[in-house]
């Protein structure tokens, strides 16, 4: 484990801190919000890359892992955000809303990088991400309705073009990029070993930048809006922890390896604010506090996940 592997959980708050206090800076924060989807499709180009097709193929009949994660985020997870949700922001009714929107849809993105910090399996990660995809489209407006009373529809397009340019190009791309490596008679055999390298080396940079840019693009709504933050953190933090004592027990329980426990434990934690926010946005233009729920979770959920993903790896077994 190098220098920069060992306090990746500090790099990331450090990053936080700086992109709030620099955010205040209008061309700062205006040129940040270009650069998070950049940051994000390198990062997941060099998981991409590190990713054997033999082991993509053997994660789609993993479906034991399949059917325990789809139960905690969609059976499970509903029903503890509709109780953590009453018992702390029942006076706070946009606030419960977007609490609900975070919560019940699972992440799309940044699950598969904490994954790969955590040493899971990230190939049975990603064979997860087009069930997520697909129920949270489809169940997203039966919670809302179910648990605030609220009708809503939302463009789907948000959710499918988040997904191509996010997951999908940077996947077909690392794919290209390894067959023009293997046929190329020019380039040493090396090469994607050093590629693969510079990106394993890199991950924790590119991750920090993103994060980084994600808060500077938001910095002075956050800080004008920390009010939100005092009344989500307690909520935000305890599904954390009953989520995450949750799948120990579990995964202790059905014997599974490190690999599966790790992944598992992050599909069911990341939560999918950035497309949960974008949804707020469209559905709920005349509620910007719904939105505001939104924004500040991040502060508290990118955090935890570097904290979960150094406590996964205290765990692994070398």
């Amino acid at each position: 484990m190098n220098l920069l592997e060992k306090y990746q959980s500090v790099i990331i708050i450090i990053a936080i801190i700086s992109a709030l206090v620099l955010g205040q800076i209008s061309i700062i924060s205006s040129v940040s919000n270009h650069l998070i989807i950049p940051f994000l499709f390198l990062m997941l180009f060099g998981i991409f890359m590190a990713m054997r097709t033999d082991d993509f193929k053997k994660s789609f009949l993993n479906f034991r892992f399949t059917k325990i994660s789809l139960l905690i985020n969609f059976i499970w997870t509903p029903i503890l955000a509709y109780i953590l949700g009453y018992l702390f922001l029942y006076n706070e009714p946009e606030i419960w809303i977007g609490f609900i929107m975070l919560l019940v849809t699972p992440c799309t993105d940044w699950y598969l990088i904490f994954t790969d910090i955590a040493k899971g399996n990230v190939p049975l990660s990603l064979s997860i991400l087009p069930l997520n995809l697909t129920l949270q489209i489809i169940l997203l407006p039966i919670y809302l309705l179910l648990f605030t009373g609220v009708s809503s529809s939302f463009d789907i397009t948000i959710l499918i073009e988040s997904i191509l340019f996010i997951i999908i190009l940077p996947f077909i791309l690392a794919q290209i990029v390894k067959y023009l490596l293997k046929k190329s008679k020019n380039i040493k055999n090396n090469a994607e070993s050093n590629i693969i390298s510079f990106f394993d080396s890199s991950q924790i940079v590119f991750l920090s930048l993103a994060i980084f840019c994600m808060f500077a693009s938001q910095g002075s709504y956050l800080l004008k809006n920390l009010w939100a933050f005092l009344i989500l953190f307690v909520p935000i933090i305890l599904f954390f922890i009953i989520n995450f004592i949750l799948v120990k027990i579990v995964s202790k329980r059905l014997n599974m390896k490190y690999e599966e426990y790790a992944s598992l434990s992050l599909t069911t934690l990341a939560r999918n604010s950035p497309i949960s926010l974008a949804i707020a946005v469209t559905a709920f233009p005349n509620d910007p506090i719904i939105a505001l729920a939104l924004v500040i979770a991040p502060l508290i959920e990118l955090p935890v996940l570097a904290i979960v993903a150094q406590i996964l790896l205290s765990t692994r077994k070398n």
